[in-house]
């Protein structure tokens, strides 16, 4: 018996950790920059992202009650450590499905955006730009870069601006 529970307590804290991966490894795989989506995937990514947060919390709560369960039929210091740190680790997936990873760790504004001459520029010849013109000064901002930063903040002929893309 003792067996058995032990062995139903490590598979419900290994299908928490697993849910949880999933619901915050996905959307991060499918929504990354400088690759095309498929509607299907994105669409199943967008629908993840908005149940993650509770979903996650609830997957939180059964690995907790899965370790302390496991602790309890469990006399292996080894195997009590493991369930520790799995439950420990579906509590920090369930804090990370909170950040959205684009805005916070990788879409930081450009403030100080570097220029140079549009003849000395390394374009492709089918790359696309935002181009700005301000009181005859002008501002060309590639859709590549724009692509990582989806911000530029910038001053054109003294008037503050934002590009986004």
């Amino acid at each position: 018996m003792g067996a058995f529970r032990r062995t139903r307590w490590t598979l419900v804290l290994l299908a928490s950790l697993i849910v949880s991966l999933i619901l915050v490894a996905y959307p991060i795989y499918v929504i990354r920059p400088f690759r095309a989506q498929g509607a299907r995937e994105l669409l199943v990514a967008l629908a993840i992202s908005r149940i993650r947060p509770a979903a996650t919390v609830v997957a939180a709560l059964i690995a907790v009650w899965a370790a302390f369960a496991y602790w309890r039929t469990h006399t292996r210091m080894a195997g009590r450590i493991f369930a520790v740190a799995g439950a420990v680790l579906v509590c920090v997936l369930a804090g990370l499905a909170r950040v959205n990873i684009y805005e916070q760790l990788m879409f930081h504004p450009d403030p100080h955006p570097e220029f140079g001459a549009a003849s000395a520029a390394k374009l492709d010849p089918d790359d696309k730009l935002i181009a700005v013109n301000i009181g005859g000064w002008s501002r060309a901002y590639p859709i590549r870069v724009m692509g990582y930063h989806h911000v530029i903040n910038d001053v054109v002929s003294g008037t503050a601006i934002v590009a986004t893309y």
